[in-house]
């Protein structure tokens, strides 16, 4: 029961990151590219917490130069780094191959624990692991969509999952120094620097336009701040390859949000990967 606070955190991240075809489709409805709605969710999400830290506690927003690497880490190579791989991924090979390669990233995140961390890789764990992983398989309809896969797709594919699974690692080092609302917001702040180059975004477009700047601040709070914040949370008290693992529900639940709200076909294949991937989750919770 001491865990069940944390568990359910790493889990509520993986359901808020799931809705966020509910925003991407109105932001791409404005003809706005996939990097420039990774820019404008990230300076919005540092434009956000930036005054909540100040008037928190001003020591918030302070880290030494030394530890720099943790933040560039979380926000560059982590979030920066994976989200352009896995746009690229949709490019190359569609979207069911990119999320299947983007939930690589727990296989990493336990191979990474394992060696810094000696995480010990359980039967359990392993389990729940290729539990997520066919899931994922069934959820996404890997092969039933026509769509093939390039050796290029392919390799930025698994560099989307090995991106996505370095956030776990860096912010592990990061919690032994800093608050979660520190590492929360400097992985926004450098990933929006970072991606500028890329993006193109004017955000005087954005702010004359109402109903961009709702989806705009809509991404920012519900899909980037608060899963964010309960993901490094419930990492203070979580196995990493743990939380890697519980937060497959993402997929899951952007497969709901498809069906419910957008009338995409809900099969048997996908049904069972649902269950699959929940039970997963539950295998997790369970006690010795």
């Amino acid at each position: 029961m001491r865990q069940a606070k944390y568990t359910i955190s790493v889990i509520a991240a993986g359901v808020l990151w799931g809705i966020i075809s509910i925003f991407i489709k109105g932001l791409n409805g404005g003809n706005l590219s996939p990097v420039q709605i990774l820019q404008l969710r990230a300076i919005i999400a540092s434009v956000l917490m930036a005054p909540c830290l100040f008037i928190i506690d001003k020591k918030l927003l302070c880290f030494s130069l030394k530890d720099i690497w943790m933040f560039i880490g979380t926000g560059v190579i982590s979030l920066t780094f994976f989200s352009l791989c896995y746009f690229q991924t949709i490019i190359e090979s569609g979207a069911s191959v990119a999320v299947i390669l983007l939930y690589t990233s727990p296989i990493f995140v336990i191979l990474f624990s394992l060696i810094l961390f000696k995480e010990k890789v359980t039967a359990v764990k392993l389990t729940a692991l290729i539990m997520t992983f066919i899931g994922c398989i069934m959820v996404s309809g890997l092969g039933r969509d026509g769509g093939g896969i390039t050796a290029k797709g392919f390799i930025v594919g698994l560099g989307s999952g090995l991106g996505y699974a370095l956030y776990s690692i860096f912010s592990r080092y990061a919690l032994k120094k800093y608050h979660v609302l520190t590492i929360t917001f400097y992985t926004f702040l450098f990933s929006g620097i970072t991606i500028i180059p890329f993006s193109g975004l004017e955000m005087s477009s954005i702010i004359s336009q109402p109903q961009l700047l709702l989806y705009g601040v809509g991404i920012a709070m519900f899909c980037t701040v608060l899963p964010y914040l309960f993901y490094t949370f419930g990492m203070t008290k979580l196995e990493t390859g743990k939380a890697a693992i519980l937060v497959t529900v993402e997929p899951l639940v952007g497969t709901l949000v498809g069906c419910c709200l957008y009338g995409e076909p809900m099969t048997i294949v996908k049904a069972f990967g649902i269950l699959l991937t929940f039970g997963a989750v539950i295998l997790l919770g369970l006690k010795k």
